[in-house]
């Protein structure tokens, strides 16, 4: 189907207006976006976060759907129960099969590391639903710790930049690739700031009969150290250095979804956030250096996988 911003404005809010979340905060358009990409029912898990936090604080919600909060590690589980649920009800007749679908949401914290094994089960059994994943690289929730999305050299709480360690000292976990490893239906990597291809892509692992898994870069002022305003121009900006490249995985087939006209030097995405901001004096630039090689080798790893080169 294809997206028309036209009709994305006539559509009902899934996720209404009034949350709590920091101004700026990317998570919240990546889940419009992403709810706006279909019209069937929804049920959905979130794990705990920033997200849950944020729009359900007793006794409110922004939920306009069925929503479920279990615990940080297991939203996928949840939801797969409830999916499970569902189908043994329409299987028996109890109910009518009405195309609801089923999402689970959690940050990198609990998708990354506390949830991975959950969800790691969920797509071995073969789930109908989907995985979305709000990364904004770090425990931001709980005041800004370390994740092993975190990239290296960021300064966090767990991770400060000083005379001891220069921030982190590992690179990200590469999950989206693991994800893929599960040879599951779909899995995409996506960003707010290239809004077709998420909303496209969305439509795709939601029509995908199986599980699904999406990996969503949802910048973070409070923990990312910018301007609120700058938002999506950051995640623009990391998706043309490509430190954040868009591609998906459908069936088994590496497709990339968007090339940079100009691939421009990370630093420049770095630049425009505080907690790397240590990376631009003498004692650590050589870090920076070590960040470009990396998305280098990636990004050219990436083109081969996609037969690009």
């Amino acid at each position: 189907m294809a997206i028309r911003l036209r009709d994305i404005a006539n559509k009902e809010e899934r996720l209404a207006p009034g949350h709590r979340l920091c101004a700026g905060c990317a998570e919240s358009v990546v889940i419009r976006q992403f709810l706006h990409a279909i019209d069937d029912p929804v049920v959905i898990a979130t794990a705990t976060g920033c997200t849950e936090v944020a729009t359900s604080m007793y006794p409110n919600t922004s939920w306009c759907v069925p929503w479920i909060h279990n615990a940080f590690e297991n939203a996928s589980t949840t939801a797969s129960g409830a999916e499970a649920m569902y189908r043994s009800l329409v299987r028996q007749g109890k109910i009518e099969d009405k195309g609801t679908k089923f999402l689970a949401i959690g940050g990198d914290g609990a998708t990354y590391d506390i949830g991975l094994q959950f969800i790691s089960g969920a797509f071995e059994r073969g789930h109908k639903m989907v995985y979305l994943c709000l990364n904004n690289e770090a425990y931001m929730n709980t005041g800004i710790q370390r994740s092993s999305a975190t990239p290296l050299g960021a300064h966090t709480t767990t991770s400060p930049a000083g005379k001891v360690i220069p921030g982190k000292q590992q690179w990200r976990k590469p999950l989206t690739r693991i994800m893929a490893a599960h040879d599951i239906p779909y899995v995409a990597q996506v960003s707010p700031s290239n809004w077709r291809d998420l909303m496209t892509n969305s439509q795709k692992a939601f029509a995908a009969d199986g599980p699904a898994f999406i990996n969503a870069l949802a910048p973070c002022p409070r923990g990312w150290r910018h301007d609120p305003s700058l938002s999506i121009e950051v995640a623009k900006l990391a998706v043309d250095t490509c430190y954040w490249p868009l591609y998906e995985v459908d069936h088994g087939e590496w497709k990339l979804n968007y090339k940079p006209r100009e691939k421009k030097p990370v630093a420049d995405w770095l630049r425009m956030q505080g907690r790397f901001r240590h990376l631009f004096q003498p004692a650590f630039e050589h870090i920076l250096g070590e960040i470009q090689a990396k998305v280098d080798e990636e990004w050219e790893n990436l083109l081969v996988r996609c037969g690009e080169k």
